[in-house]
């Protein structure tokens, strides 16, 4: 028990560059707190002391505005940064070495019981601050999902979610792979934008066109009046 505790506590040292001490860590940051009252949660839950397991979680939302779900699965060296207002579902599961930060919700968006209803996070998945979350699916290891977006189907591993609703970006993926704090990366493109900056591209080219044909007219116009005056003149 004391080497995982051990192990959390480092792995915060080694994500937030605001925590200092190893005593620092283990009584001021309630993302923590929220882990390991889960985990006491999580047994009660398990050992068919339902009841308590849900009290124990409603004590532990109350202490740290982190809401998990005593049903919910929860690997080792995951990181609830802030933490406030952070809600995790019955049947998520968050794989090792997560980072949350506040606001994130992994939700559920069916009503049937027993079923598969809230997400799986792979192992070193970062959600950044108002993420959604929502359904049964996977968001493979890795992954980065942008502070606020709402993902609603499943994330490949190693990809950048942003945006309502999510979309993939492109990015430099071997060099990218690592850490990001609140799952910002940097020199990422957007295809959506891509695909805008295109049509605005080729809008502006067809302008060009038009005003061109416009001019040649008008000239042509020109012509064809100073013709008419020759031909009269003749006359």
């Amino acid at each position: 028990m004391f080497g995982r505790l051990r192990g959390d506590i480092e792995c915060i040292l080694e994500r937030d560059p605001a925590a200092r001490t190893k005593w620092e860590v283990l009584t001021c940051y309630p993302g923590l707190h929220a882990i390991w009252i889960h985990r006491l949660a999580h047994w009660f839950w398990h050992n068919n002391l339902r009841w308590l397991g849900r009290f124990t979680s409603h004590l532990g939302r109350s202490l740290t505005g982190i809401e998990i779900h005593p049903g919910a699965k929860i690997g080792s060296c995951v990181f609830i940064d802030h933490g406030m207002g952070v809600v995790i579902g019955e049947t998520a599961e968050v794989g090792d070495g997560c980072t949350i930060y506040q606001g994130v919700t992994l939700g559920g968006t069916s009503l049937y019981r027993g079923t598969k209803r809230h997400p799986t996070l792979g192992a070193g998945v970062v959600v950044g601050a108002g993420a959604k979350i929502l359904g049964g699916f996977t968001v493979g290891e890795a992954a980065r999902i942008g502070s606020n977006s709402v993902v609603v189907k499943e994330v490949p591993a190693g990809a950048t979610v942003v945006g309502i609703p999510g979309r993939i970006v492109e990015g430099k993926e071997a060099e990218d792979a690592r850490f990001a704090a609140y799952a910002v990366v940097l020199e990422h493109s957007d295809p959506y934008a891509k695909a805008i900056q295109q049509l605005v591209e080729h809008s502006q080219e067809l302008e060009r066109s038009l005003r061109q044909v416009q001019a040649r007219m008008a000239e042509m116009e020109r012509d064809a009046e100073a013709s008419r005056r020759d031909l009269r003149a003749v006359k």
